[in-house]
């Protein structure tokens, strides 16, 4: 349960909800921390990451669910000790999928422990064998850990769901060498059919305007050089160094990002050298050094917007590739700007929210 631990981050100006845990992070020695989880499934463990490079992190042990005997830990600023006997509840398996649980719960849909009781209602309407397996099957889906407090039965526990889920004749999880009773089996369908009637005289609470919207999961977009374009690019499509030529002022370049960086300086010399560069990296560094040209500051905002307009216009793999993201935030990585990147959540994200009002604007030409 998230509680009232609640926080947010800004994302392309909108304010994306989440939550946090205490972890380990293992750098050196083991540090007592908090994983800040966001609604739109990224995790902050001393840097965004998504859920499946979460995953990584774990099996790499820089989130650890495992810490040996005679281990160093420390909290900042606060304590260190050693570790004697340490005894850690959750497996990488079983954090995951609570953190995915909670991704859940942050978007206001159900989670695994809501999916398990609509498989529940679903037997319970029509009592066959088929949608009792899938009631089971989404009773051990609950992680480990959190289905003894499925049905919020603080008394009875989970035992009723065990008992409907196994059958009579079958097998309860908490006591696997004793067969459910016919008279054990009643009384738990009792059980729920009064849970039932509970649930039906009490009055569901649905916003005037309609429920809320959850987030849309994000996508990461890390730096990238491509040397060459692709028929089935995917996101690095999406990168202005991925080589798609765009046109300026009458001149082709075969980047976003040499056209940026030339269209920034204000020596006609300098640009054509920018244009010519032979990578994006040498594009960007001729540049640096060089002036700017007069209200570049002001003006290069619109001027990456007509950039990108002209890259997905021109390129139909690369608009296929944007527009397969749906409606999903765009993360944007630039390790030299915090303006154009997003900079670990404290940067502006410009090129992110910039792909994203492009891809709107594909959308509605494709509506046309």
């Amino acid at each position: 349960m998230i509680g009232d631990r609640i926080t947010y981050r800004m994302a392309d100006g909108v304010r994306v909800p989440g939550t946090w845990r205490h972890a380990f992070i293992r750098n050196g020695g083991h540090h007592l921390t908090d994983l800040f989880i966001y609604a739109d499934g990224l995790i902050d463990c001393w840097g965004l990451v998504t859920l499946e490079e979460f995953g990584e992190k774990l099996r790499s042990g820089w989130v650890a669910t495992e810490i040996p005997e005679g281990a160093e830990a420390s909290a900042f600023e606060l304590a260190s000790w050693t570790f004697t006997a340490p005894r850690m509840w959750l497996d990488p398996e079983t954090l995951v999928a609570e953190i995915r649980d909670t991704i859940d719960q942050l978007n206001r849909r159900p989670d695994s422990t809501g999916r398990c009781l609509t498989a529940v209602d679903a037997f319970l309407a029509d009592r066959t064998e088929e949608k009792r397996a899938a009631a089971r099957e989404a009773y051990f889906a609950i992680p480990e850990t959190k289905r003894l407090y499925a049905l919020g039965d603080m008394d009875r526990k989970d035992w009723p769901l065990q008992i409907l889920v196994g059958g009579v004749g079958g097998v309860a999880d908490r006591r696997p060498d004793e067969k459910i009773t016919r008279e054990l089996y009643d009384w738990a369908l009792s059980y729920f059919e009064e849970r039932a009637e509970w649930a039906a005289g009490a009055r569901a609470r649905v916003p005037a305007d309609g429920p809320a919207t959850g987030v849309s999961p994000a996508i990461h977009l890390y730096e990238s050089y491509p040397l060459k374009p692709s028929d089935d690019p995917g996101t690095k499509a999406l990168r202005n160094e991925y080589p798609a030529a765009v046109e300026a002022d009458g001149v082709t370049y075969p980047t976003v990002t040499h056209a940026y960086w030339a269209l920034s300086v204000a020596d006609p010399a300098v640009r054509e050298a920018v244009a010519a560069a032979d990578s994006t990296f040498s594009a960007r560094n001729l540049a640096a050094g060089a002036e700017r040209r007069q209200g570049w500051q002001e003006s290069r905002t619109a001027v990456m917007t007509r950039l990108l307009r002209d890259k997905f216009t021109r390129h139909p793999e690369a608009a296929r590739a944007l527009l397969a993201t749906g409606d999903a935030t765009i993360v944007y990585g630039d390790s030299d700007s915090g303006y154009w990147g997003d900079d670990g959540g404290t940067g502006r994200n410009w090129t992110g929210r910039l792909l994203e009002l492009v891809r709107s604007e594909l959308y509605e030409g494709q509506s046309c």
